[in-house]
């Protein structure tokens, strides 16, 4: 549904990332579909809430700042400042929040979940021996496993590394997990939206059906994470500890009358986890199960996301396929970096990255598409018109028809973000681009100028062009910000409207908002030509 309530909340997060190392596009990819959906939802006039952030703690940190003779602090103090932080800035993220794992505020919050679960009866003393995978900062189950080939012939490997797991054996804190099966599957059979797509929740449920066990909630052999209020000797499990950045961040176990316990009373819970597919079980398994030992609602929606693929395989630090997005965006700019990988992949299936397509892409659909309309569109006006934006004549057949189209897409692209299914949304608003280039080339604006006569039907074909730019535009701010903000600024409608920031998506298609005399502007082209790439 879409609301139109100005104090409607609606809190999105990515998950927190791993700093063992630099970020890649994979990881890009999650905060770009957060803020795209973020900002469509600002646009609605809702109260929205962005986080993103980082996981710092456990294994992988503690060996990454070991081998680079720093302390563990250190290595992500260096990591996030110079290259976490800076990435929201590379690709245009508005977050409202970035959490650390190593704050005060997270470890405090911590402490006292745990301290509320164990005093509620879910946490108690055992031994665990089994298989662990660092890569993943998982204990893993024997079915979890698969045989290992080449120099692994022989041993058991984890599926999303590709490594051996190391056995571990520690006496450790575990949570009661199996006291929430059948609970979970009651609440997922009653709320199937919560987790999406269908291939997740058909997943998830297989693996709830299939029985609970168990698992350790702390580990007695990591120093780097934070100790368990009630045995200082042993650290929460890094898990265990990262999840709970959700309601950290916005205030759980603060004072209701604080701003932080006003900030949680009003957005928790959560709409929109999104995560990638490799961690779907923490968040749909793992993560409900505390809340409902803490007492606590559950998350709206668990939406897992497929993987970014590079040749094949998943992109991986690991596996040494992982691109930095400035390598990307130094070439094609960050807006069409959120483009292409929003349009060209299905949210929720896997999608393969191709610089080739990527450039075939940017040339046809967003410089000889979008920008060369904008571009005919801005020049005609200067030339015919002075630079100001001409009256409309009667409109005609052709008029009404690009109108009742815009209509059709905001409701098309309405109703597909509301499902998180990013590509129809964008691809429902390049159809409308494409239709006002088709009227572009039918009404031949260019041969109207020839004859006085036709100054009024000249007049009506430049204000169309102009006016669906326009609603172009805002439809396309929350995915394009920088470039939409320019073509906004050159049809004058910063000065004649205001930001394009404020425009409310439900009133895109009502025509006619551009007033006559705007000042437009020809620009430079918003989607220039790329520079040949060399071998």
């Amino acid at each position: 549904m879409v609301s139109t309530d100005s104090s409607a909340s609606f809190y999105v997060t990515t998950p927190i990332y791993y700093v063992n190392d630099a970020p890649h596009i994979g990881h890009a990819y999650t905060t770009v579909a957060g803020d795209f959906l973020t900002r469509w939802h600002r646009q609605r006039g809702e109260n929205v809430w962005f986080l993103t952030g980082v996981d710092e703690h456990g294994t992988k940190v503690q060996r990454a700042a070991d081998a680079g003779g720093v302390t563990p602090q250190e290595w992500v103090d260096r990591l996030v400042s110079t290259d976490w932080l800076p990435v929201l800035g590379t690709v245009d993220a508005a977050n409202d929040d970035f959490i650390r794992t190593t704050e005060v505020r997270h470890i405090d919050a911590v402490q006292k979940f745990w301290e509320t679960v164990r005093e509620n009866g879910y946490v108690y003393a055992a031994p665990y021996e089994g298989p662990y995978c660092v890569g993943c900062e998982e204990f893993k189950l024997a079915g979890d496993l698969l045989p290992g080939t080449g120099e692994f012939v022989g041993q058991q490997v984890c599926p999303v590394h590709g490594r051996p797991a190391e056995q571990l054996s520690e006496e450790n804190w575990f949570f009661k997990l199996s006291a929430f099966a059948e609970q979970l599957i009651t609440y997922y059979e009653a709320n199937p939206e919560a987790i999406q797509p269908v291939s997740a929740y058909n997943e998830v449920m297989s693996f709830l059906r299939g029985g609970l066990v168990d698992i350790s909630m702390s580990r007695s052999s990591v120093g780097w994470g934070i100790p368990l209020p009630w045995d200082e000797k042993q650290t929460v499990y890094v898990w265990f500890d990262a999840l709970l950045n959700y309601i950290t961040a916005v205030g759980y176990g603060q004072p209701a009358d604080t701003d932080a316990g006003k900030l949680f009373a009003q957005v928790w819970p959560v709409d929109v986890h999104l995560v990638g597919k490799d961690i779907l079980r923490f968040h749909a398994v793992y993560w409900p199960a505390m809340l409902m030992a803490a007492q606590l609602p559950l998350p709206k929606k668990v939406f897992a996301h497929g993987w970014l693929l590079v040749g094949g395989e998943k992109m991986s630090k690991t596996k040494l396929t992982g691109i930095p997005p400035a390598q990307i965006i130094d070439h094609f700019g960050s807006d069409a970096f959120r483009y292409y990988f929003l349009r060209a992949i299905q949210f929720g299936q896997d999608g393969s990255f191709s610089w080739e397509d990527m450039s075939a892409r940017y040339t046809a659909e967003l410089a000889n598409g979008l920008g060369n309309l904008a571009s005919r569109g801005t020049a005609m006006v200067n030339r015919y018109c002075e630079g100001k934006l001409p009256a409309a004549g009667v409109a005609t057949a052709a008029e009404i028809a690009l109108s009742d189209h815009l209509t059709a897409v905001l409701a098309e692209a309405e109703a597909a973000m509301d499902r998180l299914d990013f590509s129809t949304a964008i691809v429902s608003v390049k159809g409308f681009v494409d239709a006002v280039n088709m009227y572009v080339t039918e009404q031949e604006p260019w041969v109207l100028a020839k004859d006085e006569a036709n100054t009024e039907r000249l007049h009506t074909v430049l204000y169309t062009i102009c006016e669906s730019l326009r609603a172009m535009a805002v439809l396309y701010f929350p995915l394009m910000p920088k470039t939409m903000t320019d073509l906004w600024d050159q049809l004058g409608a910063a000065a004649t409207i205001g930001n394009i920031a404020d425009q409310r998506v439900g009133d895109i298609a009502r025509w006619g908002q551009l007033p006559v005399g705007a000042p437009v502007t020809k620009g430079a082209g918003l989607f220039p030509r790329l520079e040949e790439v060399a071998e």
